[in-house]
């Protein structure tokens, strides 16, 4: 005789429990099917017990109550389906747990593509393939952007002199000229947010240093400042340019220019 596949124990025509077997247990994981129900159905019919048969009512309710459950589980696998796709080319954030130690692993990269396999869905990240409900974490583009070039831009600053007594404007000068420039006019300000407060103390360090071997002004990192001393040098080139314009005649009276 062969052995019973349905890993259920009836008893009065009643599911009583489940057995602890292996095969249990991948069920549980991956949720009963309708085949699956229906065998159990099929066994419960099998072995009722003949002198309290359970009713038609109460089977009919069972089925209506799996069917139910069964269109929800559709519609969260659909909305999972449609969330992993719109995953692609989004930087996510994959949490990896090792079975035997425990440990746990992150692994962040760029979606791919999104493969479907058994109503789930698995996103490649740099060739391998996970799960979609090991991410833990979702960025916004502007945000990965801004963080590639904090850490680009901090690497540079690394590049330069350890000690600002090493820096001269012959070697170092336009390059910290050009760093002030995209930190001050190119650089979101999602990215200064971001900035390590150090690299920015370094920084304002080394362009400070150029502007001392140049005998200038140390130049300012508030952009209202910049802004203000703009409009300031504005309005005396202004009026230098009305004094030129304008003539004195030989009994020292002002004579406005004649414009032809």
């Amino acid at each position: 005789m062969a052995e019973n596949s349905v890993s259920a124990i009836i008893k009065d025509g009643k599911i009583e429990n489940l057995n602890s077997s292996s095969e249990t247990k991948k069920t549980s994981e991956t949720g009963y099917d309708k085949d699956s129900f229906l065998k159990i159905l099929v066994a419960q019919m099998k072995y009722q017990d003949p002198m309290a048969p359970t009713s038609n009512t109460e089977y009919i309710a069972q089925y209506a109550t799996f069917t139910q459950v069964e269109q929800l589980n559709n519609m969260a696998n659909a909305m999972s389906l449609s969330r992993a796709s719109e995953m692609v080319g989004k930087t996510v954030k994959v949490v990896q747990t090792n079975p035997d130690t425990g440990k746990s692993q992150d692994i962040i990269g760029v979606v791919d593509y999104v493969t479907y396999s058994g109503n789930k869905a698995y996103l490649s990240i740099d060739g391998t393939k996970y799960n979609i409900d090991d991410v833990s974490e979702v960025y916004d583009p502007e945000y990965t952007d801004a963080q590639k070039i904090v850490e680009d831009f901090q690497k540079a600053i690394d590049k330069l002199p350890s000690s600002i007594d090493f820096v001269n404007d012959q070697e170092h000068g336009l390059k910290i000229d050009s760093m002030y420039e995209f930190y001050m006019y190119s650089m979101t300000d999602k990215a200064k947010e971001m900035m390590d407060p150090n690299y920015v103390t370094a920084l304002k360090q080394y362009v400070y240093r150029i502007d001392e071997l140049r005998g200038d002004e140390h130049r300012s990192f508030d952009k209202d400042e910049i802004v203000a001393q703009a409009q300031t040098i504005q309005v005396e080139d202004e009026a230098e340019k009305a004094a030129d314009n304008t003539a004195v005649s030989d009994d020292g009276e002002t004579v406005e220019p004649t414009v032809l």
